[in-house]
C-alpha cells in the first residue's frame, strides 16, 4: 500500500542582520585570502624544480626572440620610435608572473592595441605633447583603471560585451593593421597612417606608379612566412616523430627573416650615402627614456576620450586569451586578479615610457606549444629583450620596414574571423552576424576606438531587446499526460493540447520581471485576459456610466458569450530570476485590471518560484495570502507532523525493501499559491474560487 505525506518547504529569505552579522564573522579570515590572491606567486614558487625550469627556460626564450621583431615592428603601428616596442614589451614580460593566475599568457604589445595608440597620437598631434607622452600616460591611467576594477573584484563587465562584438572589432582591427601596412610593403610614402583604413587603401592603389624596391624585401618575407608555416605543419603531419624541431625551426622564421633580410641590405648600403631601400634606422641602446608620465590636466582633457577603449582593450583581450589557455591546459584562471596583474604592469611600465600593454594571442599560443611550465618563462623572455636593447641595436639599424610590414601582417592575419565564424553567427541569430558586420564596417571606415564604441553600443541594445521583448508564453497540458506543458501555439504539439478549465490562464514568464520588460508583458497579460474572457459583469446602457475610451458594443456578440470569466492565474516563474520595483507594479496592475474586468476577485498561483527573493516580494504584496475564503478542505490540516522517513532509491537500482510500506512524499510550500507543479496549481485553483 502506497502512503502519500507532506513536505512542506519554508523558503524564507535569511534575515539581513543575519546576513551582516555573518559578514562581519568572516572579514578576518576572508581579507587573509583576499591578500593572498592578489600574489600567487607565492603559491607556486616554493615547489619550483628543475624540471620547470628548463620548460620556462626554453618556452621565454623562443617567445623572447619573438616579441623583439615584434615589438619594434608594432611600435611602428602605434607611431612610436621602435625602441618603444622594446620597453613595453619588457616590464610586461617581467612583471606579469607576480601577479599571474596563468601560466601560458605573454604580455607585452598587441596589434590592436598599437593601432589605438598609433590612430589616438596621429590625431591628437604632436605639436604640445609627444607621441611617447600620450603613450605612457594612457598606460598610467588605463592601468590605473583595470588595478581597480581587478582590486573591487568587478570583472563581471567582461561578460557584458559578447564574443560577436569582440571578434568584429578585432577583425576589423586586422583589416585596418595589414591595409596600413601596404604603404612601407611597397615602399611608398608620403601617406599618412592616421587615415582610415579606406583611404590608405586608396591612396595606396594610386601609389602603386612609385613602388621602390621595398616590395621585393616584403613579398619575399610574406612567402617565406606563409610558406615555412604551411611547410613546418605539412612536414609535422607526414612525420609526426619531428614535431618538435620542426615546431621551433616554425616558430624561429620570424628572427630568420629578420636576420638575413637586415644582411642583404646592409649588402646593398654600403657605400651608398642614401638607402634605397626605407630601413630602420638608429634605435637607441639601453632605457633612456625612465620618468614619471605627464599627468598635466591638459594632456588628460586630450587623451579622455582614448582611455575607456585602451581600457576595454586591455581587459578584453587579456582576460579572453587568459580563459581560453586556461580551459585548453585544464587550469583555472581569476579573472579579477589577471586584471591586477595587466594594472600594476601598465602602471610600472608607464615609468619606463612603455605604452599600454596587453596579452598576445600569437605569442601565448607559441608559449603554451613551447612547454611552458610556470608565469616565470616571462621573466626569461625579458631577459631576451634586454639583451637585444643593451647588446644588437646597432644591428636594427638596417632592419628593412618592408621586412616588419611583412613580419606584422603575417602576426596579425589570425585575428581576422573568417567565413565559418560568419555562418555560426548567421546560425545562432541574425543579430550576432549584425553586432560583428557593424563593428568590422565602423572600424574599417573609421577607428578602432569607434569599432569598439560600436560593437559594444549594437550589443548592449540587443541585449535589452531582447531583455525588453521577452518571450511570453501561454501554455495547455499535453493530452494525457501529467504535469508536461507547452506553449499552445507550438507548431508540433498545438493539436495534442487539452483545453485549459474554463477561467485558468496558464502563462510562462521566460525572462526575469524588470522595469525594461515590465510595460509589455503587462500588456500582453491584459490583451491576452480580454481577448480570450468576457467580462464578469455586462455594461451599462447608460452612455454616461460608460469610459471615454470604451468602444466595445452594448450587446456581446455569440462568440463573446461562449468565452469564460477569469477565475485564476497561474504563472510559471521558472524564467523569473529578478523582480524590480517596477516589475512589481506589473504584476498588481494586472492584478487589479483583471479584477475589474472579471468583476470578482481573480487568484493567481504561482510555480516553481525558484529565488527567495521574488518568493519574499511576492508575499509583501498579499500573493502567500489572499483574503478570499479557501474551499474546505483545501488548506491541509497539520504541517508541523513529523515526516515518516523516506527511502531513496538510487537511479537504476531497485529496492529490496518492503515496499507495501513505502511512502511517497509530495513536497509542497508554506503557502497555499505556491506551487512546484503546474496540475497541482491548477487542481488548487479550481478549488480556489467559489462556484
Amino acid at each position: 500500500m502506497e502512503i502519500q505525506d507532506y513536505l512542506y518547504v519554508d523558503d524564507e529569505p535569511v534575515p539581513y542582520q543575519t546576513q551582516i552579522k555573518s559578514y562581519f564573522q568572516k572579514l578576518p579570515a576572508s581579507s587573509k585570502k583576499y591578500v593572498r590572491t592578489l600574489f600567487p606567486i607565492f603559491g607556486w614558487l616554493p615547489r619550483y624544480n628543475l624540471t620547470w625550469l628548463i620548460g620556462d627556460l626554453i618556452a621565454g626564450i623562443t617567445v623572447g626572440v619573438i616579441i623583439v621583431p615584434q615589438g619594434m615592428g608594432y611600435a611602428k603601428v602605434a607611431n612610436l620610435d621602435p625602441q618603444y616596442g622594446l620597453y613595453s614589451s619588457f616590464v610586461g614580460l617581467c612583471m606579469y608572473c607576480f601577479f599571474a593566475t596563468s601560466k601560458d599568457i605573454s604580455i607585452g604589445p598587441t596589434a590592436v592595441m598599437s593601432l589605438l595608440i598609433g590612430q589616438t597620437i596621429s590625431s591628437v598631434g604632436t605639436t604640445l605633447f609627444t607621441g611617447p607622452q600620450i603613450a605612457s600616460t594612457l598606460a598610467l591611467f588605463g592601468g590605473i583603471i583595470s588595478l581597480a576594477i581587478g582590486l573591487f573584484r568587478l570583472g563581471v563587465i567582461v561578460d557584458f560585451i559578447p564574443d560577436p562584438a569582440i571578434a568584429g572589432f578585432m577583425t576589423g582591427s586586422c583589416i585596418t593593421i595589414i591595409i596600413g601596412q601596404l604603404p612601407k610593403l611597397f615602399g611608398i610614402t608620403g601617406i599618412s597612417s592616421s587615415l582610415a583604413a579606406y583611404l590608405i587603401l586608396g591612396y595606396t592603389l594610386q601609389g602603386l606608379p612609385g613602388t621602390h624596391v621595398d616590395l621585393a624585401f616584403g613579398a619575399i618575407g610574406l612567402i617565406w612566412l606563409y610558406g615555412i608555416r604551411y611547410l613546418t605543419q605539412f612536414l609535422t603531419s607526414r612525420y609526426p616523430r619531428f614535431e618538435r624541431p620542426l615546431f621551433f625551426f616554425g616558430i624561429a622564421r620570424n628572427a630568420i627573416l629578420v636576420i638575413f633580410g637586415t644582411l642583404i641590405a646592409y649588402g646593398i648600403n654600403v657605400g651608398q650615402k642614401t638607402s634605397p631601400i626605407s630601413i630602420l634606422k638608429t634605435v637607441p641602446s639601453g632605457f633612456r627614456e625612465m620618468h614619471v608620465p605627464n599627468t598635466s590636466i591638459s594632456l588628460l582633457s586630450t587623451i579622455a576620450g582614448t582611455i575607456p577603449p585602451v581600457v576595454v582593450i586591455l581587459i578584453l583581450e587579456h582576460v579572453a586569451i587568459a580563459k581560453s589557455f586556461g580551459r585548453i591546459n585544464d587550469y583555472k584562471i581569476n579573472p579579477n586578479q589577471e586584471l591586477v596583474a595587466i594594472g600594476v604592469t601598465n602602471i610600472i611600465g608607464s615609468f619606463f615610457s612603455a605604452y599600454p600593454t596587453t596579452g598576445s594571442f600569437s605569442r601565448t599560443a607559441i608559449k603554451a606549444k613551447s612547454g611552458v611550465r610556470t608565469p616565470l618563462a616571462g621573466v626569461f623572455s625579458s631577459l631576451v629583450v634586454l639583451l637585444a636593447l643593451y647588446a644588437l641595436t646597432p644591428a636594427f639599424y638596417y632592419i628593412p620596414d618592408a621586412i616588419l610590414a611583412a613580419v606584422i601582417i603575417h602576426s596579425v592575419g589570425d585575428l581576422a574571423s573568417g567565413p565559418r565564424v560568419w555562418k555560426h553567427l548567421l546560425d545562432v541569430h541574425p543579430l550576432e552576424l549584425f553586432i560583428f558586420v557593424a563593428a568590422v564596417i565602423i572600424t574599417f571606415f573609421t577607428t578602432v576606438e569607434y569599432g569598439i564604441y560600436t560593437s559594444i553600443g549594437v550589443s548592449l541594445i540587443v541585449i535589452l531587446y531582447r531583455i525588453a521583448r521577452p518571450s511570453f508564453s501561454i501554455l495547455g497540458r499535453i493530452t494525457n499526460s501529467r504535469g508536461i506543458y507547452f506553449p499552445i501555439d507550438h507548431p508540433s504539439v498545438k493539436d495534442h493540447i487539452t483545453v485549459n478549465p474554463n477561467g485558468i490562464v496558464i502563462i510562462r514568464l521566460n525572462e526575469s520581471l524588470t522595469y525594461p520588460n515590465s510595460s509589455y508583458i503587462t500588456e500582453k497579460m491584459i490583451d491576452y485576459l480580454k481577448a480570450n474572457t468576457r467580462r464578469g459583469k455586462p455594461l451599462s446602457n447608460n452612455k454616461g456610466d460608460r469610459a471615454w475610451n470604451d468602444s466595445t458594443p452594448l450587446e456581446m456578440s455569440d462568440t463573446d458569450k461562449q468565452k469564460p470569466v477569469l477565475k485564476a492565474f497561474v504563472i510559471d516563474f521558472a524564467g523569473v530570476a529578478n523582480m524590480d520595483s517596477t516589475g512589481i507594479q506589473c504584476i498588481s496592475d494586472v492584478r487589479a485590471i483583471a479584477n475589474r474586468w472579471a468583476n470578482r476577485y481573480v487568484f493567481w498561483h504561482f510555480v516553481n518560484v525558484n529565488t527567495p527573493e521574488a518568493r519574499r516580494i511576492l508575499i509583501k504584496l498579499g500573493f502567500g495570502s489572499q483574503s478570499i475564503t479557501i474551499a474546505s478542505g483545501l488548506l491541509p490540516s497539520d504541517r508541523t507532523k513529523d515526516l515518516t522517513a523516506v527511502s531513496v532509491v538510487p537511479m537504476g537500482q531497485s529496492n529490496n525493501q518492503e515496499t507495501k510500506s513505502s511512502t511517497l512524499v509530495t513536497v509542497k510550500d508554506k503557502y497555499t499559491y505556491f506551487h512546484y507543479d503546474i496540475d497541482e496549481a491548477v487542481e488548487t485553483a479550481q478549488k480556489s474560487y467559489s462556484p
